[in-house]
């Protein structure tokens, strides 16, 4: 498993569904670049069971986001077809609409492989071409991006165990009082509570690359 954090997320371009039904060719994390923080995650499969309480969960809580600046983008190795069908259905029919946020189509299974979450047997050839036995899906993998496109929080969850989208919203909320206030957060620290102070040189290292 490869660990991210505190390195640049690996960029992407491919296609997308955004606004719960546009279908775009070139969609890429590059546009927050210097704007907002990101959190990308990752569900195995359109049309299944835990995944569609995931996206909605996000969904739920999407305003809440935006109004600290983060971004939400979906992903799965489905093609943008399957997202787009998906969001034709009902909550009660067990589909996403409503869902609003972009979903990434990673049919090629590249972006997945790159962020390593990537589950099933496969290798690369020598020509540096995916090749694989059997299905590819994602692991439920959540990174958490900064303004300058680097991973400061990634976690990892196999297909039977969703994910806290509230364990998410306090990841936020703590990267943005570093950011702020340049004070760590201790175990459980929660939104409104106090920082500690830090003399750390990787604290002071951040704060001036920043």
């Amino acid at each position: 498993m490869a660990v991210l954090v505190g390195k640049s997320a690996p960029r992407f371009n491919c296609k997308a569904v955004i606004n719960g039904e546009e279908i775009v060719d070139n969609f890429s994390l590059d546009q927050y670049l210097g704007k907002k923080h990101v959190i990308l995650f990752f569900y195995p499969k359109d049309f299944t069971f835990v995944c569609p309480t995931e996206l909605h969960a996000f969904q739920e809580r999407l305003a809440d986001f935006e109004k600290k600046n983060v971004a939400i983008v979906a992903c799965s190795t489905d093609s943008e077809q399957s997202h787009w069908g998906w969001l034709q259905l009902t909550k009660a029919q067990g589909g996403i609409q409503g869902i609003t946020y972009p979903i990434v189509a990673d049919t090629n299974k590249t972006i997945a492989s790159n962020y390593d979450v990537l589950d099933g047997n496969y290798e690369y050839n020598d020509d540096g071409e995916l090749t694989a036995t059997g299905e590819l899906v994602a692991y439920r993998g959540l990174f958490l991006i900064d303004k300058h496109g680097v991973v400061q929080h990634q976690v990892v969850n196999n297909m039977p165990l969703g994910r806290s989208v509230e364990e998410a919203m306090r990841m936020v909320d703590a990267l943005q009082f570093f950011e702020e206030r340049g004070e760590v957060c201790p175990a459980n620290w929660q939104a409104g509570k106090d920082g500690m102070q830090e003399s750390h040189a990787g604290v002071a290292s951040y704060l001036a690359s920043h």
